[in-house]
């Protein structure tokens, strides 16, 4: 049989539903032999013509990650600004945890991809969704193993390129915080604070095509 025991099935679907994104870190170090398991996860990842565009950047010097952290944080006002009745209220969320997790990780799109254009001839961006899948293995993998993972996307791309040396063609997409957590949230922080609801999926399931508008 292909399919795997009900205890199995129950572990897929409770990491599924019990993944965070992470901001709160325990500055605990990560065993390597897990951090190398992590990232074989990741690299176990689905890739549209099997192009395998991800590429990783440990972060392991202190002065290079204060440096990322300040872009970072420049993003954060700038987005503030740019939420405008909102500014306030976002700018009292912890939106990272750069500077107390155990393992800073940035993943890039490799260079050279136009190379690539088995499934991607039409959908070029099918690059971009690959390296989220494999980021999606290391967030279920670390949610099993007990680490906690935050997804940091506030940086401005050619910035972050340039200060790690990575060639014009490649691309950053996110930078990863991974490390030891007290606790795991019981929901979403954003969530928890008030900030967003999670949908109702009938309404975003349709059938058969998109649904026509109500008229007004």
């Amino acid at each position: 049989m292909n399919r795997y025991s009900d205890e199995e099935i129950a572990a897929v679907y409770k990491t599924i539903a019990e993944r965070r994104d992470i901001r709160h870190f325990v500055p605990d170090p990560i065993d390597p032999e897990l951090l190398a398991r992590l990232l074989h996860a990741a690299h176990l990842a689905p890739s549209v013509g099997f192009m395998q565009p991800w590429r990783f950047i440990r972060i392991t010097d202190p002065a290079l990650r204060s440096a990322l952290h300040q872009q970072v944080e420049q993003e954060r006002v700038a987005t503030a600004h740019a939420l405008h009745e909102r500014e306030d209220e976002f700018m009292r969320l912890k939106v990272e945890g750069m500077r107390e997790c155990g393992e800073l990780l940035v993943v890039a799109l490799m260079d050279r991809r136009d190379a690539h254009v088995f499934g991607r001839r039409t959908l070029p961006e099918m690059d971009l969704a690959s390296v989220a899948c494999a980021i999606q293995n290391i967030w279920l993998a670390a949610r099993a193993e007990g680490i906690g993972m935050g997804w940091v996307s506030m940086f401005e791309p050619e910035q972050l390129r340039r200060l790690l040396g990575m060639p014009a063609g490649a691309k950053p997409v996110a930078i990863l915080c991974l490390g030891h957590v007290e606790a795991f949230y019981p929901k979403p922080m954003l969530e928890l604070e008030g900030w967003a609801e999670r949908q109702n999926l009938d309404d975003l399931v349709y059938q058969n095509g998109w649904p026509a508008e109500p008229e007004e």
